[in-house]
Formats: structure tokens, sequence, C-alpha cells
């Protein structure tokens, strides 16, 4: 496995990989017109132009064989989504394709974090995930993160509750 961090030369395949996986994702519990329109929003290139060229922004792509198999994306300081804690990293985005789950790949993905947070002086990690993505929750949790409080994601008008999760860095 190995990571290589995204450039602006990358934002094609960026664009591509982060539509394909949030649609493998998330398609069936959507509605095909949200769907389309949160991903015309989320993926334009304008915006993941603007976030790859934010300073305190981070993508990485997961390749294993030289065939990407996930991506994650990091923030720290005000490119976070939310003011969760001072002194911390949030976690975006974290990515792995269907067929590649159970891997070790989202583990490789975490470990990446931690040792980005440790790098980087944070003393937690934090991240939303959807309240009915079970497994992603089961696997966070085993990873050491726990919930410690909730925010809202709209896809179009539908409100969804993200768990916002948390693990302390040492």
């Amino acid at each position: 496995m190995e990571l290589k961090k995204c450039a602006l030369e990358d934002l094609e395949l960026l664009q591509k990989i982060s539509i394909e996986l949030f649609t493998d994702t998330f398609k069936d519990q959507n509605t095909e017109e949200d769907l389309k329109n949160y991903l015309e929003n989320a993926y334009n290139r304008e915006q993941l132009k603007k976030e790859l060229t934010n300073k305190n922004s981070v993508f990485f792509f997961l390749l294993d064989n030289k065939v990407i198999v996930g991506y994650l994306k990091l923030n720290i300081g005000n490119a976070q989504t939310e003011d969760i804690a001072e002194n911390a990293l949030e976690i975006e985005r974290i990515y792995i394709r269907s067929n590649r789950k159970r891997k070790g790949y989202g583990t490789s993905l975490i470990e990446k974090t931690e040792q980005f947070a440790r790098d980087e002086n944070k003393e937690m990690i934090w991240l939303g995930v959807w309240e009915k993505n079970l497994s992603a929750m089961a696997f966070y949790k085993n990873k050491g993160f726990v919930h410690t409080s909730s925010h809202s994601f709209f896809m179009g008008d539908d409100e969804q509750t993200d768990w916002i999760m948390t693990k302390k860095i040492y």
C-alpha cells in the first residue's frame, strides 16, 4: 500500500474518485435528485480546486499496486467544517472502494491520520459519520473513536444526522 499526496494536477482524478465513492456509499439511501445536486455542489472542479489549494487541507490517494483503492481528506485550522475542539484535526472524507473494504485499507488511512496529527502537534482527531452508517461507526469505535456529539447534514431538503466521533492523540 502507498499513500500519495494529491496535487492540483490530480484534480480530474480526484473529482472522478470522489463522485464514484460517494455515489457508491450513499446512492441507495438518498433520492437520485438529492444525490445529483449534492455531487454537483460538493465535487465540481472549482470547489475541489479550492479545497486542494487550501493550505489547511490535504488529500491523499491510497494506492495498491498503483490502483487507487480509496482516498482521505484531512483539515486543520480554519479548514475544519466545525470548531469541535482546540488543537484538533478533522477527517472530512475517508472512502474505500466497496470491493476493497475489510482488507486493512481503512486502518492504514486511520494510522496515516494519527501520524499526520502527531506531526502537526494535534491533540484530537474528529469526524462526522452518518448515524445510519452502522459499519463505519463500528469501524471508528474499534479504532478508538467515541461518539461525543451530533450535527445535521443536508442532502437536498433531507436533514440527516451525523455523529461526531473523536479520538484523543497521545
